[in-house]
């Protein structure tokens, strides 16, 4: 797990192991159920696979000590990691004991039922009320994964840039940030205040999402149809300032090839840019604070995302933790979640207890409890922001739940936008595609 996330991918894979599982699987894929799994929980080794690091030798020889369970680890990268669940799935073979289970793709495995609802083996109505971001993993009243970290969109500022602008106050809407920006620009501050990646990627489509909801509406309703066709909607309104501010100078035309994890690291990391709108949760101590990754240490703050009358909602993007159907050791899996996403666990991964319990990249606990033991010992940097936004802002990009053809959906959100970036189409035309594609989808869902 890098300081940027997984989800900073192309969603290519995605689209196509989605589109393979579907057409293979259709709505019985997993349906079957489990291959037999044992409940055995004493001196058997899972296989963990997730896109991150492992634990500490010592946590997880810890956790091996009390519960009898080894744990195998493989660290694979996000595009990889999803292509593998979804071979695995529709052959159903054994893949892993444990593995991720995406915001995006909780509509998808919901459907085709290839991992087991949480509610088999614990408690998720014990944790809804210190986990969030629960919801994001919930289709059909069925919890598909728990959550491991807490990650929303938020955003940041150089706030020394800003500073030398003139700038001390932060703005709260959409157009007091927008003539901040042009202020930092006209000031020689630095070119290009702005990042945006309009890299066809799926850190486009995200970035989006974000700015929608900022403007004060969502992508799609509960059946699935687009809330964006209008021009006066907030989706529609979004897309024309993200393409503005490229037009008029905000951004620089280099970001039509830039990423959201490029941007972060070679932009605003360096000092290049003065603001990512749409930003990650977690990035200021984990990447901006770190001086063999940034020379703008101390500068970068986070601050409520402004919005179209005011303060903005921060859309989540977390990551969980599921045991697929075919695991062969499902027990023994659930009591390593139960333990991976514990109170104290997080809080040990997040740095609160000494650098020898960190988790590599570990951004945000997923936790209210565990931030708060963060914030009360002042380990967490930003700690009073984002707890706030985590408890009263963070919100799921889809309120229902992503829809199972959101591989697709995603890819033509992004594809569309980078085109109207690189002055192939307008705004107005890749609007009314990615509206199309929704269109479609919904309809044949």
């Amino acid at each position: 797990m890098d300081s940027t996330k997984k989800h900073l991918r192309s969603a290519v894979l995605v689209a196509g192991a989605a589109t393979l599982a579907l057409a293979m699987g259709g709505c019985s894929a997993g349906s079957s159920g489990a291959s037999g799994g044992s409940d055995q929980t004493k001196n058997v080794t899972i296989n963990v696979v997730l896109a991150s690091d492992p634990p500490p030798k010592s946590e997880l020889a810890e956790f091996t000590k009390e519960t009898g369970i080894t744990v195998k680890w493989t660290n694979l990268d996000w595009d990889s990691l999803q292509t593998k669940i979804a071979a695995a799935a529709t052959a159903k073979t054994y893949f892993a004991d444990a593995t991720d289970v995406d915001w995006s793709r909780v509509g998808q495995l919901g459907k085709l039922g290839w991992f087991y609802p949480m509610q088999k083996y614990l408690k998720t109505s014990s944790l809804k009320a210190d986990m969030p971001q629960l919801s994001s993993f919930t289709v059909d009243d069925k919890v598909v994964g728990i959550p491991y970290d807490a990650s929303f969109m938020v955003t940041t500022v150089n706030k020394e840039l800003f500073a030398k602008a003139g700038i001390t106050t932060m703005p709260t809407t959409i157009s007091d940030y927008t003539k901040d920006l042009q202020q930092v620009k006209s000031s020689g501050a630095v070119q290009y205040p702005l990042d945006i990646p309009f890299a066809a990627a799926e850190g486009l489509s995200t970035y989006w999402y974000q700015t929608t909801g900022a403007f004060g509406g969502t992508v799609l309703d509960k059946k699935g149809k687009p809330q964006f066709t209008s021009p006066d909607s907030a989706g529609y309104r979004a897309a024309q300032w993200m393409i503005s501010a490229l037009k008029s100078g905000l951004v620089s035309p280099g970001n039509i090839n830039v990423t959201d994890s490029q941007g972060m690291q070679t932009l605003m990391a360096k000092g290049n840019v003065a603001s990512v709108f749409s930003d990650y949760s977690g990035n200021v101590g984990s990447l901006y604070n770190v001086p063999d990754s940034s020379s703008v240490v101390n500068q970068v703050q986070y601050i409520p995302t402004p919005g179209a009358d005011g303060v903005g909602p921060n859309l989540s993007n977390p990551d969980s933790i599921g045991i697929p159907v075919n695991a062969k050791y499902p027990k023994a899996a659930a009591k390593f979640i139960s333990w991976f996403t514990s109170k104290d666990t997080q809080v040990d991964f997040a740095g609160a207890n000494g650098p020898d319990k960190v988790l590599s990249g570990y951004a945000l606990p997923s936790r209210l409890s565990a931030v708060d033991v963060l914030n009360s010992k002042g380990t967490l940097v930003g700690g009073d922001v984002l707890a706030k936004l985590l408890k009263t802002r963070a919100k799921p990009v889809f309120p229902e739940g992503a829809p199972s053809w959101y591989p697709q959906f995603s890819n033509s959100v992004y594809t569309n936008l980078h085109a109207a970036a690189a002055g192939n189409m307008t705004v107005d035309a890749a609007i009314k595609a990615i509206a199309q594609t929704a269109t479609q989808l919904s309809s044949g869902s």
